[in-house]
């Protein structure tokens, strides 16, 4: 087998974190024509098509046991359906760049829920993590305290996205899973694309929307098959052997190119409390992530 270059690692976790910050931007542009149900329920079943067949080349088994069904169904409506859905509902109702700040608070949330449900430790990293990525929302949100007060449904739906993204993530540790990371991933697709197409059906039915233009039509493809098909399929693939140091470059990256591309491509206003408040949540990311020494 010919040897991986070294800098091919890092260079998919770069690429990772570009197509998923500009992913955001992307979203937003594509509710200006499809509505948000519609967006997911277009894209999990397709994502999910494209990752079977990548997981089916690689020797994958793709059937699960019996006993790990309910679980997949718990774990995939977190993570994917989850968050994904929470995440496209919070950019109608706030700023793209404001949302991106608030659902990186992620990593931090999730060593909460560790200790919860997993019985972690809780270091002084970690709370120091939470502290952070707390003082972080505090900041962004004396931007315009009184907007919040008298809007507070886009924030607070995207903190619930970075929640179902934390549980969904704990809900993957909870147990050893037979399946490879990638052919569980499909199925979380599928299993969200089931409940996404249903509400679609229900509260967006097709037939009551227009045809999206050729550009709106052109970002979608983009939508699923960068940050949908391919982060997902070299996360799992490629950087799940790498440490913690290098991964977490993921999450630092994807925040900064979301609020950098929101500014740019939306035109959205820079202030010193966004600023601000992305500097203590990327804090909060590199102490959540970055590994103890025991574990390097």
């Amino acid at each position: 087998m010919t040897a991986q270059p070294r800098g091919a690692p890092l260079a998919a976790v770069i690429a990772i974190g570009v197509l998923w910050g500009l992913n955001w931007p992307a979203v937003k542009f594509l509710l200006t024509e499809i509505p948000p149900l519609t967006i997911r329920a277009v894209s999990f079943p397709a994502a999910a098509l494209i990752l079977a067949v990548i997981a089916y080349a690689a020797g994958q088994r793709l059937i699960p046991p019996p006993e790990e069904r309910w679980p997949i169904v718990v774990t995939g409506m977190l993570v994917v359906f989850g968050f994904n859905v929470s995440t496209t509902l919070g950019q109608l109702l706030t700023e793209t760049s404001k949302a991106v700040i608030i659902a990186y608070t992620m990593p931090g949330l999730t060593a909460v829920l560790a200790t919860i449900f997993l019985r972690e430790r809780l270091t002084s990293r970690q709370v120091g993590a939470v502290g952070l990525g707390m003082a972080g929302l505090v900041v962004l949100a004396s931007e315009d305290f009184g907007a919040l007060v008298a809007e507070p449904l886009g924030p607070a739906i995207m903190f619930v996205a970075a929640l179902s993204w934390a549980g969904g993530n704990v809900a993957l540790k909870a147990r050893q899973w037979t399946l490879k990371p990638l052919a569980l991933t499909v199925w979380f697709f599928v299993v969200s694309a089931v409940v996404c197409g249903v509400l679609m059906l229900i509260i967006e039915p097709p037939w009551n929307q227009r045809m999206p233009s050729a550009p709106a039509l052109a970002v979608l493809g983009y939508h699923i098959a960068g940050p949908m098909v391919t982060c997902y399929a070299l996360w799992t693939i490629i950087v799940g052997s790498l440490p913690a140091s290098v991964a977490a470059i993921t999450a630092l990256l994807a925040p900064i190119v979301g609020l950098g591309s929101a500014v740019i491509l939306l035109g959205e206003p820079v202030s010193w409390q966004k600023v601000t408040a992305l500097v203590l949540v990327l804090a909060s990311i590199i102490l959540a992530l970055l590994p103890t020494r025991a574990e390097e």
